[in-house]
């Protein structure tokens, strides 16, 4: 349901949440190679991120990526606004158009009233579940970074 580029997404801010030392920040080489994600792909993604004020970016031998927020502050609807937008719970599940204007002329596709309530649950977690959260369920690092 949501984009390669979403995942590398979160996945990178959960990494820089479990890391997060005060005034540190991780180098983009770092995070690509923990979490096997192309570097440049990578850094397009967390520029991205950095752009819309979630997190700091520097520059230079000491630079790289930190969280601009706290991790409990930060949503995966959050990132998921920011990459892929919030057409997931929008769209049709299997691509029909009369989806979009069910309510018009009353012939939504086939599985639409059964998905609305798994579209709401979807959207109900990604408001609520915080990156703060996440990581603090992930035991053990090394393990995270094989995902």
């Amino acid at each position: 349901m949501l984009s390669n580029t979403c995942k590398y997404a979160v996945r990178s801010v959960i990494y820089l949440a479990i890391n997060q030392e005060e005034g540190k920040k991780i180098g983009i080489k770092q995070i690509s190679k923990d979490l096997d994600i192309p570097t440049p792909f990578l850094g397009k993604i967390l520029q991205t991120l950095a752009k819309q004020k979630m997190l700091l970016s520097n520059k230079g031998p000491h630079g790289g990526f930190t969280l601009a927020l706290d991790a409990y502050e930060i949503t995966l609807l959050d990132i998921v606004k920011i990459i892929d937008g919030l057409d997931v719970f929008e769209n049709c599940l299997i691509g029909m158009n009369t989806c979009k204007s069910a309510h018009e002329n009353n012939r939504p596709c086939p599985v639409h009233d059964e998905f609305c309530s798994v579209r709401a649950e979807m959207l109900k977690l990604f408001k609520s579940e915080s990156i703060g959260l996440i990581a603090e369920r992930i035991g053990d690092k090394e393990d995270y970074y094989l995902l």
